[in-house]
């Protein structure tokens, strides 16, 4: 991927282009190349609902997409950015029209929108995540739970050892399975079946490579992250770090929680975000499934993900 010089610039904004989010970060380069966040903000979008395995953007969709970056484009302006790196994902590289929405917003608010391959993602997310914590020569397992698509990466904290993105994001798995509300345990069982056959290659990797850590980036984990600081308010300090160790037993406990849960219990539930009620649980069943099967207990989250790796890639760091 090709940047300005960074000479050129030194008020960036990252737009990326969800399944079920639009996601903006404003940041301030420095002259010495160091990266200042100003603003971030996210925008539901549920980009997926309705067509994501018809593989086509809906109608409502495809509003509520070109709404969100309008949204996102009034903080933009009030910022004064001096260059604009948008990205699509999933739901969009796959969608018979997502071309259609990409040219739509290009008309609208002209801006040039990469659509970028789940290995690319991967790529990035691995150096955003770089920047969240202290990685060291063990390899750790990356995971971005995405709507549409979720990228594993087996990095260190000089390379990366394996990666995939596999199309098996939480508006996917909801439409495919449809589950009961509440999840039914049979439906528990199909879904855990399915998800060990879909990520056998996955499995090979971690046998291979080993890793001791899961690394949970972006949306899902955010909010298991959040679920956990609530219920265990007295445990986990508020700080303005940029990953957080979650210990394996509360995470249990709270998927323990979800799994009976209605959506109108996770409704009222401390420190769910809304756009993630209805997925939540899928989420949570696809990490347990990768910890056990991977053979990991040690979890970290990461605030970190695609849209860091972008400015660290502008950066070179």
């Amino acid at each position: 991927m090709i940047y300005p010089d960074n000479n050129e610039i030194n008020r960036v904004a990252i737009l990326d282009f969800g399944t079920n989010t639009f996601n903006l970060l404003i940041a301030e380069i420095s002259d010495e190349n160091k990266l200042h966040v100003l603003h971030t903000a996210k925008e539901a979008v549920k980009l997926g609902e309705g067509g994501i395995t018809k593989k086509i953007i809906t109608e409502q969709a495809f509003e509520r997409g070109l709404t969100a970056i309008e949204r996102h484009l009034e903080r933009v302006r009030e910022y004064n950015v001096h260059k604009i790196y948008a990205f699509a994902t999933s739901a969009i590289r796959d969608a018979s029209n997502g071309k259609d929405f990409i040219h739509a917003v290009q008309q609208k608010f002209e801006i040039y929108v990469l659509i970028i391959p789940g290995e690319r993602e991967a790529e990035m997310i691995y150096r955003g995540v770089r920047l969240s914590f202290e990685m060291d020569s063990q390899p750790v397992l990356i995971l971005d739970i995405g709507g549409g698509s979720n990228e594993f990466i087996i990095a260190n904290k000089k390379e990366i050892l394996w990666k995939h993105s596999f199309n098996l994001g939480m508006a996917r798995l909801l439409e495919t399975f449809n589950p009961s509300d509440p999840i039914s345990k049979d439906e528990i069982q199909e879904l855990e079946s399915y998800l060990k056959t879909e990520l056998k290659e996955l499995f090979e990797a971690a046998k291979k490579f080993k890793p001791k850590v899961l690394v949970g980036a972006s949306g899902s984990f955010e909010t298991i992250s959040a679920l956990i600081q609530h219920r265990y308010s007295g445990k986990y300090k508020k700080d303005d770090k940029a990953s957080r160790e979650i210990s394996y037993e509360d995470y249990q406990s709270i998927h323990n929680l979800l799994l009976p849960s209605s959506i109108e219990e996770r409704r009222k539930m401390q420190g769910m975000e809304p756009v993630r009620v209805e997925m939540i649980v899928l989420a949570s069943i696809f990490i347990n499934i990768s910890l056990s099967e991977c053979g990991i207990q040690k979890i970290i989250q990461s605030d970190y993900a695609l849209k860091e790796g972008v400015i660290a890639e502008i950066l070179n760091l």
